[in-house]
């Protein structure tokens, strides 16, 4: 029986601990922290932007342009309002995730200008199949396109803009 030369014996074992090696290093990455939120002054009805969602909605959807902001956590947050064909209005402060295509509600307005926070609001996946889904219109068309986020509010609320003409 031919003896085999001992690299050639040890070689698995190496190829594996520097696989192990390698596959440590991308668990030393540091883990996703959301930043503490403050809630932005209750939206201003004149300074509103309009964007498109869907010719399938009779629904009118606004931002508050003074809302919004991208954070260092890479979260693009803003206020939308949204006036219902039957007259209803709802407004809420909401986060987009361009990297995870998720979603949050923070707050939710009320009619006497005042926030209440959304109560175990984690994040959401964004519903891209639905041409009714504000969120997938956001993230799309203006602040996560290919999904690579907007640099900064000023960015985001020039898309907005510009979708509004």
């Amino acid at each position: 029986m031919k003896k085999l030369p001992l690299w050639l014996v040890l070689l698995p074992f190496l190829a594996h601990a520097e696989w192990g090696t390698f596959e440590r290093e991308f668990e030393n990455e540091k883990p996703w922290v959301e930043l503490a939120t403050q809630l932005p002054p209750y939206p201003q009805r004149d300074t509103l932007i309009p964007f498109e969602v869907s010719a399938a909605t009779r629904n009118r959807y606004f931002i508050d342009p003074a809302s919004v902001s991208v954070g260092d956590d890479k979260v693009v947050r803003y206020t939308v309002v949204i006036e219902a064909a039957g007259g209803a209005t709802n407004v809420s402060f909401e986060g987009i995730r361009c990297d995870t295509g998720e979603r949050r509600i923070y707050a939710y307005g009320h009619p006497d200008a005042t926030w209440s926070r959304a109560r175990d609001a984690g994040w959401t996946p964004i519903q891209f199949r639905s041409s009714l889904s504000y969120h997938k219109a956001l993230y799309e068309e203006h602040f996560c396109r290919d999904r690579l986020r907007v640099k900064d509010a000023a960015t985001a609320i020039d898309s907005l803009r510009r979708g509004a003409r």
